[in-house]
């Protein structure tokens, strides 16, 4: 079931009715367009770590369709496919200033719009996250509480329970990389709910979409 949420006090984004937050699956919108979103390059000298609205893609390792399969206007998931969500939705459980919105996940990638919020302004103390989410930096160069950290955290504890369920050690399970669009204002937020509203209606003719059937 959707959850209707209004969001307030986002740069750019003025606060307006409320919205669907969807989490898997969602009804076509003739009147709405495709939203572009490969891109790959961090804006220089942007802080990702400030207050406001991004839309992320992330894909899995070679582009396969290893989190389930498109079946009529619908995803299936498979056991990765839910471990993918789990995490996605424990990221703002356990880290303070994320907020997450609609989100999508398709058989070989995922995409999301979330929220940074300034720590404590969401009404939790700043130490209240947990040590494997909290925020804190993984890897020396990211910044604690940025959206690169954010991702970061996702993806190592996606890829470390994966790996644990498949027994494959080691093994890549994302791309190295992921894509971002940064929103900066409330058509670019509205945009980017429709297209992942309407992104398994389009998977037949996805770039991203290989024709392969998964088995689950």
């Amino acid at each position: 079931m959707p959850i209707w949420h209004l969001k307030m006090n986002i740069p750019g984004v003025q606060p307006h009715a409320p919205t669907v937050q969807w989490q898997l699956t969602m009804k076509p919108d003739d009147s709405s367009k495709p939203w572009p979103y490969r891109r790959s390059i961090r804006i220089k000298g942007y802080d990702y770590a400030q207050e406001g609205a991004y839309f992320i893609t992330i894909c899995t390792h070679k582009n396969k369709c290893t989190l389930g399969r498109i079946v009529g206007d619908d995803i299936i998931l498979n056991d990765y496919g839910r471990i993918v969500l789990r995490e996605w939705n424990r990221s703002s459980v356990m880290r303070a200033e994320i907020e997450l919105d609609a989100f999508i996940i398709m058989p070989n990638h995922v995409h999301g719009i979330v929220f940074i919020h300034p720590v404590g302004a969401r009404g939790r103390a700043p130490g209240s996250a947990q040590p494997d989410q909290s925020g804190q930096s993984l890897l020396p160069g990211v910044p604690k509480r940025s959206l690169s950290s954010l991702i970061l955290g996702f993806k190592t504890s996606v890829t470390t329970q994966i790996n644990r369920l498949r027994v494959t050690p080691g093994k890549p399970f994302w791309q190295r990389n992921y894509y971002e669009h940064i929103i900066r204002n409330e058509e670019s937020l509205y945009q980017c709910r429709i297209y992942i509203e309407q992104n398994p209606l389009k998977w037949a003719i996805d770039n991203e979409n290989p024709d392969c059937r998964l088995s689950m």
